[in-house]
Parts: structure tokens; sequence; C-alpha cells
């Protein structure tokens, strides 16, 4: 590649690992006494790094509640990534935003340098509870389709991110927690050049990233009977790795722009949220309003 050709390349390059260092001098940037506007502060840096790289048909919210068509409500979220396309907005009242859980692509969790490990997995467990319904009905290239005769994709499930300063506890049970996190983004210290940026390392490839949030918890399971639809494995995917989309210079891996291919590439292959199952969030709708659900 000759020279001229070459320079916009490594300006490119070159802007990411500058933005990283802007990133993590503004993480660590404190005033003292004020806990919780710096918090704030702090989740607002991580939701500005998330939209420059994520495609504008995204929306990222601040301080949401996620909720199911069965009624399960999660705590606060830091910060949730979904596809307004597939959100109703009867789910948003004021500045209090509900969203449904299958609009949502990514949810984060962001951390100082205090994180205590039954609150990380208090997080995820109230994230996992959350279902997404097959009860949708939608029009596709000429033909209707029936979300539970999907088989590329039978339930869903958002990544789930911890953002967070330098801590030893960040990255604890990334290798075979299914509950925790599938990404921990950590700025390690404040004279840091660059962000570290660890995947889970149970998922060793692309079939993997694709089971696990496209039939989330049903990967390993076989149809219990011939009307049961047969998932679509994803085995084209197998050869490739997350490895695959590092992006190097001579002073080594340029994170963020290695995240930036990385995190995209995963959600393409959830590519939309399922089709909204509006009659499913009727039927809640309807026994919470009947108080059907005090007999369950």
């Amino acid at each position: 590649m000759c020279e001229e050709s070459r320079g916009p390349i490594i300006d490119i390059i070159n802007n990411y690992r500058q933005n990283e260092k802007t990133i993590i001098n503004q993480l660590y940037f404190s005033v003292k006494n004020h806990g919780p506007t710096i918090g704030g502060f702090r989740e607002t840096i991580w939701r500005e790094m998330f939209q420059q790289i994520i495609p504008k048909k995204f929306v990222i919210e601040q301080s949401v509640f996620i909720l199911d068509s069965e009624g399960q409500v999660s705590r606060e979220v830091d910060l949730a990534i979904f596809d307004e396309t597939y959100t109703p907005y009867i789910f948003q009242y004021g500045r209090i935003k509900f969203i449904p859980i299958e609009a949502v692509a990514v949810v984060v969790e962001c951390k100082s340098s205090s994180i205590k490990k039954e609150n990380l997995r208090e997080w995820g467990e109230q994230i996992v509870k959350l279902k997404t319904s097959v009860e949708s009905y939608t029009r596709v290239a000429g033909r209707l389709i029936a979300a539970e005769a999907n088989s590329t994709q039978t339930q869903t499930r958002p990544l789930r991110i911890l953002c967070c300063l330098n801590t030893e506890d960040a990255d604890i049970d990334l290798e075979n927690d299914e509950v925790l996190f599938d990404v921990v983004i950590r700025a390690p210290h404040k004279d840091a050049e660059s962000l570290e940026i660890k995947f889970a390392e149970n998922k060793k490839n692309l079939q993997d990233w694709y089971l696990a949030l496209n039939h989330a918890g049903k990967q390993n399971a076989e149809p219990a009977s011939e009307t049961d639809v047969k998932i679509v494995d994803g085995a084209s995917l197998k050869k490739i790795t997350l490895d695959h989309y590092c992006v190097q210079d001579e002073n080594g891996p340029v994170s963020l722009l290695s995240f930036n291919l990385q995190l995209n590439q995963l959600l393409m292959l959830i590519n939309n949220p399922i089709p909204f199952p509006h009659m499913a969030y009727a039927k809640m709708f309807n026994k919470y309003s009947k108080g059907d659900q005090a007999n369950e």
C-alpha cells in the first residue's frame, strides 16, 4: 500500500488510541464528597463510548427497567442498548422507561473500583430471569412467519457487559459462569493508554455466540417431540473466533477499534430482536388487571 493511501488508515487507528486515553482520563476524574454525581458522570462517559461505535438504529438509555411478557421486571439497569423499532411507546412514562426484553440487544452495568461478587451475581440473575416470548406474527418477504417456528432464533437474550475501573473482581467467572458477563471493559489505571477488554472464555467461536444469543437456554437441548422446532446450529460459524476481528499496530492491540468490530459482529448475529410479541403482552396486562397473577 502506498504511503499516501496508508495515511488516513493510520490516522483512524491513532484516533482510536487517543480516544481510549481520553475515556480513561475522564473516568478517573474525581471530586471529593460527590460520589453519586461522579457515578452518573462515569455512566455518561461509558454511554458516549458506546454511542460512537453502535449503529444508529440502536438507542442507548440510562437507568431503565426491563420487563417481559410474564410480568417480570428487572432492577434498574445502568445502560440499555435497544432497537426502538420493536419497542411500543406504551412502556415509556415520562423519564421512566420500561423496555421489553425482546428489544434489548445489550445491557451494561457500570461500576467503579469497588465491586462485590454477590452484587454482580444478583445483577446477572435478575437479567437472566427475563424471557422473550415467541407469540408473534410478522410478514417478511411476501410471507407470514410465526416466531415459534423460527429455527434460527428461538429465544434471544442481550449481551451482558460490565464497565468498570481497575478491580481484581471484574473478571470473575468469565470462563465458566453463564449468569454473569459476556464482556468486561476495564480502565486499568489513570495513566493507562488503553482499555482492557475481555470476552467470556466459554464461547470459543461465533457459533457459540450465535447459539447463546439466539437460542438462550436451548442451545444444548434436543427437541422433546416431532413438533418442536429443531434449531439451526450455525455450524458454518465454528471456524471463526472474535480474535479474527482484533486490530494491532506496532504498539500492540487497538482495543476500542477491535471492540467496535467485535461488538457489531455479535449484534449482526442477532440482527434484529425477535418480532415483537404484542399478543403476549396483551395477555400479561389483562392477567394483572384482573388480579389473576395472585393465584399463581
